[in-house]
């Protein structure tokens, strides 16, 4: 043992005392660059992680900016269709005022002609009439103003219509004013 106490020694002094520092020195500076390694390791990780969010963000934002586009495309004429309502309808209680009193006037058919163009147009731009008169009452699409107990008609069934509603393109525009059965 004496001898192999005495041979470490010899090799340490046979070594050069800058060698010595420079093992245990590596030996050091090992664990803080692989904590520092580590911790890049993680920020890159995390950078990643944030830079996908961001891209699924982006792509999201631009699908509800092209939906919202093409929604607005879709009903872009709906507050001219709405505003047209008014309109035909007092060209259609013109109309039934004259209906009601018997034969109709030469003058009142070039209106009924008029009345039924203007709303084929509507029509094929995607107006549609509610179904009100003898339909069950639906409050998605028809506004009760009264009500009324009637013999032989189920109850909450639309016995009569004030003024008619009208959808959009899915789209409610006006509800149907009706009287609904008790």
């Amino acid at each position: 043992m004496a001898k192999k106490a005495v041979k470490k020694d010899e090799e340490k002094e046979t070594q050069a005392p800058e060698e010595i520092i420079e093992e245990t020195e590596v030996e050091e500076d090992v664990h803080p660059l692989e904590a520092e390694n580590q911790a890049l390791k993680e920020e890159i990780e995390s950078l990643k992680d944030r830079l996908l969010r961001n891209q699924a963000e982006l792509q999201n934002f631009k699908r509800r900016m092209n939906e919202e586009r093409i929604k607005d495309r879709k009903f872009a004429l709906s507050e001219l269709v709405q505003s047209l309502l008014s309109p035909l309808d007092n060209f259609e209680i013109g109309l039934q005022n004259e209906v009601n009193k018997g034969k109709l006037k030469p003058e009142f058919k070039g209106f009924e002609m008029i009345r039924r163009d203007f709303m084929e147009r509507l029509e094929s731009e995607g107006l549609k009439e509610v179904e009100a008169l003898n339909q069950p009452f639906d409050p998605n699409y028809h506004q009760a103003v009264m009500t009324e107990k009637v013999e032989g008609v189920e109850p909450n069934t639309v016995i009569e219509v004030y003024q008619k509603g009208y959808v959009f393109k899915d789209r409610l525009l006006r509800p149907a004013m009706v009287k609904v059965s008790e």
